[in-house]
């Protein structure tokens, strides 16, 4: 019984000491409420789902990610996806940059797993598709490439 009441307090004590969450939020950044991406996405749907929120562009166009982002385009999109309308297993990519925000077209990329669960021109693609993009793991700065890639191919200078 005297096993059972020790066992008692240091349990008392051990739940007395974790942080209060409520408290020093900064100390516990966990703690910290996240944003609701959909939440987020719904005040610009035209950005898309995902961390890319505002994308600067530049003209010139940057031909150093013009080559980083052709290379990509070579490794790991053009199975799928023709440089010009043509649809092959994904859209073609001809225009995309003149119909779509550089925001959009980016966390398409990086978030596609998301966007085809939550955004509603995602979804038409996956409708117009039918089969889901996989996830390349493509980070934001190699989508900010191949969007700059994707901008030449569309004619911008």
């Amino acid at each position: 019984m005297k096993y059972v009441y020790v066992c008692g307090i240091a349990l008392l004590s051990l739940a007395s000491c974790a942080p209060d969450k409520g408290k020093n939020a900064e100390e516990y950044p966990d703690a910290t409420p996240k944003a609701n991406p959909v939440e987020e996405a719904m005040t610009d749907p035209t950005k898309g789902i995902g961390a890319v929120k505002n994308v600067t562009l530049h003209t010139p166009l940057e031909q150093d990610r013009i080559k980083r982002g052709l290379a990509i385009y070579e490794m790991k999109c053009s199975a799928c996806h023709k440089l010009t309308d043509q649809r092959v297993v994904g859209p073609g990519w001809a225009g995309l940059t003149k119909t779509r925000k550089p925001e959009w077209i980016m966390n398409m990329i990086t978030n596609v797993d998301v966007m085809l669960e939550k955004d509603p021109e995602a979804q038409k693609l996956l409708e117009l598709c039918l089969t889901r993009m996989p996830n390349q793991n493509v980070s934001i700065g190699d989508a900010r490439d191949i969007l700059e890639f994707m901008r030449q191919n569309d004619g911008e200078k």
